[in-house]
């Protein structure tokens, strides 16, 4: 709406003189003059004010009318007609224009938060509510799903509205046919029958594809009053679909490519321990542990990502040891042990142009035989300037390699090499990792104890 300005308020009182003054006079021309002008200059205004120039017009035609020896001919009815219906077009169709740009307005301002909250989702779950959250600000439907596959199954993975109660519920045929459940007319008309008739009234569906035209799953909006979608919401929903999919398939890729990257990692460190064949399954049981370490102590998942693929290539260094030391059966002599040492600069050194891997990745290969002390190596850091990743994974790595059988070495029994990760809090190991290590190692005693 306009604010009022003094230049509208002078037009509004020459408006409203100009057809005082022909009503007065009976000149119709003049008194239709006057309308259009109260109409321009109204109909930018909310409430019954918009209508005004209607109703004054109407005033003053039967005004005009009522002066003594006036006659109303058929041209001044028609003219009447003419000026109401011009009038009321006029303000109809501004009304309009109005409402267009606000819904403008409205889908500009919610499709740039909303854009802020894509690019902030970490996952294709957040990705997914953020794009119901935006499409909700469109105020385009009261009512939304998000309808995806899981396993096979479309289940409702973001809604608002009536849809809210069955979120994450899997949709299923109703008459348990055979139709396929790819089919988005299928899922969309199961979803429609989870809603009261009254819910539903007029509703839009909208399939949602990611990068190769992959189908991500479907949007479904419905309105209770029955009012029909318009080309322009329709196309507004479809453009959003679009940026929706685009930024799921994008998501969807970087996933894969996570993922192709874990498997790499992972088949490297199989590689290793074929090359250290004595310390078969050595790899699987460390990552296994220190991510379950990682994750009681609060980690988030970029760290316990970082310490997992630092795990899988911790010895990797090892590949450039000669067979005569990395093999040999007893203790190595000093030089022997400065030629193990260097495995963890090797390593480093080999994985610097995979520039994938985060820096606590490199941290953890690096710094892995620190000690809390710092009469580690290679860098002798010591307590909290050893990196965190090195600190945890150090636990586990000496834990597995005390009770698992070394060519230098019987296996300890569990219950030993507790007690020497015990021993060595505040020496070898960071105290509170070394406290939360024991706690988790009770755990899981205890859970044995009770199967």
């Amino acid at each position: 709406m306009s604010r009022p300005n003094p230049w509208s308020a002078l037009l509004l009182l020459v408006a409203a003189a100009l057809l005082g003054y022909a009503a007065y006079q009976g000149l119709q021309g003049l008194m239709a003059a006057g309308a259009l002008l109260m109409a321009a200059v109204t109909m930018h205004r909310s409430g019954a004010l918009r209508w005004s120039s209607l109703a004054a017009y109407s005033v003053a035609f039967v005004v005009s009318l009522t002066r003594p020896g006036s006659s109303v001919t058929l041209p001044d009815l028609l003219g009447a007609l003419l000026v109401l219906g011009a009038t009321g077009y006029m303000i109809l169709r501004e009304q309009g224009v109005v409402r267009e740009l606000a819904w403008q307005r409205n889908t500009i301002t919610a499709l740039r938060a909303g854009s802020e909250r894509l690019a902030e989702a970490r996952d294709a779950d957040a990705i997914i509510r953020a794009g119901i959250g935006i499409l909700d600000k469109l105020q385009v439907a009261p009512n939304l799903a998000f309808v995806a596959y899981r396993q096979g199954t479309p289940h409702i993975l973001a809604a608002k509205g009536a849809f809210e109660p069955f979120l994450e519920r899997p949709i299923h045929p109703s008459d348990n046919d055979s139709r396929s459940v790819q089919a988005d007319h299928w899922v969309a008309e199961e979803a429609l029958t989870l809603l009261k008739k009254p819910q539903r009234q007029s509703y839009h569906v909208a399939p949602v594809y990611g990068r190769a035209s992959t189908h991500l799953g479907v949007l479904i909006l419905t309105r209770n009053d029955g009012s029909a979608y318009d080309e322009v919401e329709k196309s507004v929903v479809a453009s959003f679909a679009r940026i929706l999919g685009a930024q799921l398939g994008q998501w969807n890729a970087i996933r894969d490519l996570r993922d192709a990257n874990d498997l790499t990692l992972r088949s490297l460190g199989a590689a290793l321990e074929r090359r250290d064949d004595d310390t078969g399954g050595h790899t699987t049981r460390v990552v296994s542990m220190s991510v379950r370490l990682a994750r009681r102590l609060g980690w988030d998942e970029d760290q316990v990502k970082a310490l997992r693929w630092g795990a899988y290539l911790h010895d990797l260094g090892k590949l450039a040891i000669p067979d005569g030391v990395l093999h040999k059966r007893g203790p190595l002599d000093p030089e022997e042990r400065k030629v193990i040492q260097t495995h963890t600069t090797i390593g480093y050194d080999m994985l610097q142009d995979l520039h994938f891997l985060p820096a606590e990745t490199l941290d953890l290969v690096r710094y892995h035989h620190e000690r809390w002390d710092g009469t580690g190596y290679p860098s002798g850091l010591r307590g909290p300037t050893i990196p965190d990743t090195a600190r945890l994974f150090t636990i586990i790595d000496v834990f597995d390699a005390l009770t698992n059988a070394r060519p230098y070495k019987p296996a300890w029994t569990r219950e030993r090499a507790v007690n020497e990760i015990r021993m060595q809090a505040s020496r070898q190991f960071d105290p509170q990792y070394v406290d939360a290590f024991l706690r988790m190692m009770a755990e899981h005693d205890d859970a044995h104890l009770v199967l």
